[in-house]
């Protein structure tokens, strides 16, 4: 059916996979801290916070991918030669990507995790320092907890629109599923195979995605941990 790409495509799909899941660590990392500066009482972290949300989310994701690629790599290979390396640099694009779309969506999920904190009564934290706990364990006993539960539906969004975001990096020349079937395409004149395959290794993708996460809310929802008891 595949003309002898199917392997090929798969090994896309292998690597799509290892993108998304690299990526969506990155925009996690980035989305905490972008919370913790929007959160933030000092003015001008919180303004950093805010600028950063704002402008990422205003701007197309395939605009962001080409400038951030293109332009990276510009000032790369002209701060290279300022520190002794002389040899011109070529950016890994799988790596490119990783970092690209970690930038982006971590400033879609700074605004879900934000949320998801001002979310939780004051007075819970309040009640756990009054206990006698320091502020590590509220934030991590008491707080982050409820957090991801309550974060959980935004960041399941997220994750979704950034697996399929990942067909976009292909442009910069990552040899990911896109890449692979588009090349299978050219070759035997046979897109809608090829576009229809990945479109189905996609939904998988996502429909696997949404069994785990919606598991994870089950879990993190408030009672089940209780009545296991």
């Amino acid at each position: 059916m595949l003309n002898g790409y199917g392997s090929t495509i798969l090994e896309g799909a292998w690597l799509t996979l290892l993108l998304a899941v690299t990526s969506i660590v990155l925009a996690v990392m980035l989305g905490l801290i972008g919370a913790a500066f929007r959160l933030s009482p000092a003015k001008c972290l919180a303004l950093m916070g805010e600028i950063y949300a704002t402008v990422i989310r205003g701007v197309p994701d395939l605009v962001l991918i080409l400038l951030i690629f293109y332009g990276g790599q510009q000032i790369v290979n002209v701060v290279a030669p300022m520190v002794g390396y002389k040899d011109y640099i070529d950016l890994d694009p799988f790596w490119s990507g990783v970092f690209t779309l970690g930038f982006i969506f971590g400033a879609y999920l700074s605004e879900t995790f934000r949320g998801a904190f001002m979310a939780i009564p004051k007075g819970q934290g309040e009640a756990g320092l009054a206990y006698g706990m320091s502020g590590l364990k509220v934030f991590f006993r008491i707080l982050v907890p409820q957090m991801i539960r309550l974060a959980i539906p935004g960041f399941t969004n997220n994750w979704l629109v950034m697996t399929k975001a990942t067909a976009l990096i292909s442009v910069v020349g990552l040899q990911d599923m896109m890449f692979k079937a588009k090349s299978a395409a050219d070759a035997t004149r046979e897109p809608f195979t090829f576009y229809l395959a990945v479109a189905a290794l996609y939904l998988v993708l996502t429909s696997v995605s949404l069994l785990a996460l919606r598991y994870m809310e089950r879990r993190y929802s408030v009672g089940i941990k209780a009545a296991e008891l």
